[in-house]
């Protein structure tokens, strides 16, 4: 594949999700992961995208401007997703939620509920369950292209409270791994989320199944559900399985 076209490919990628690892794009893209390494490096020193450990991001005004693309991508997955993490939560309960376009549909199915109290770091999220519930915002840095505050202080914030149920996105799954992201502030808080938690759901597509990011999350024990469009690819299936993960397929 001509560089130019590689590098096309390499922008659309990480304009649909956000951020790719190197080695998912030399994966995809069937290269070696120097030469994805040199076109990442090439395409920073062009404004393109931001260089990260291990892979690439957005800039931040491009990644502002991603956040309604992803939302509107793999949408009615994560509608069906979302609809049914909704009928897991009864009136008056306690949630947290990360930031992500899949628990922000989430959020967006329990605008029927009432008298819950959310913990969040999206501002999205907050915008949309505050006619309805009780919200907490963390604070900390805010990150622009997020819509989110994240690092220590939005950690600890986080850790003062006891919620019967944590949402969480995952920027991937696998068998090895776990939960991983591909930004480390966002990690410690899915951390912080965990342990202030009795109950976690992760909510993923398919496009997230069976795939590695940067940074480790939690371990597949950590979690208690994962709800999603499709099974998952079969060692994945056979890890939940051991860990006594429920799997549950929206339709």
């Amino acid at each position: 594949m001509h560089r130019t076209a590689r590098q096309t490919a390499i922008m659309t990628e990480i304009t649909s999700s956000g951020s790719c690892s190197v080695a998912d794009l030399a994966r995809s893209l069937n290269v070696s992961g120097e030469t994805i390494r040199r076109d990442i490096k090439r395409m920073a020193s062009q404004g393109l995208l931001r260089k990260v450990h291990g892979g690439a991001t957005l800039p931040g005004s491009l990644h502002e401007a991603s956040f309604d693309q992803r939302m509107s991508q793999n949408a009615a997955a994560k509608k069906a997703i979302a609809r049914a993490a909704a009928a897991h939560i009864a009136d008056g309960e306690t949630l947290s939620f990360d930031t992500g376009t899949t628990t922000a549909y989430v959020a967006r199915a329990l605008t029927a509920r009432r008298d819950l109290t959310v913990v969040t770091n999206s501002l999205d999220i907050a915008r949309t369950m505050a006619g309805t519930s009780r919200v907490f915002m963390a604070g900390g840095e805010l990150q622009a292209e997020l819509g989110a505050s994240l690092g220590p202080v939005a950690a600890e914030f986080v850790a003062q409270f006891r919620v019967r149920t944590a949402f969480l996105s995952a920027g991937a799954i696998d068998a090895e791994d776990g939960l991983t992201d591909f930004d480390m502030a966002e990690a410690q808080f899915s951390r912080a989320l965990i342990e202030a938690a009795e109950r976690v759901i992760v909510v993923a597509d398919h496009s997230k199944l069976g795939k590695r990011a940067l940074v480790r999350a939690c371990e597949i024990e950590a979690i208690d559900m994962l709800i999603t469009d499709a099974p998952p690819p079969p060692d994945l299936a056979e890890r939940l399985d051991e860990a006594g993960v429920v799997v549950e397929v929206a339709g």
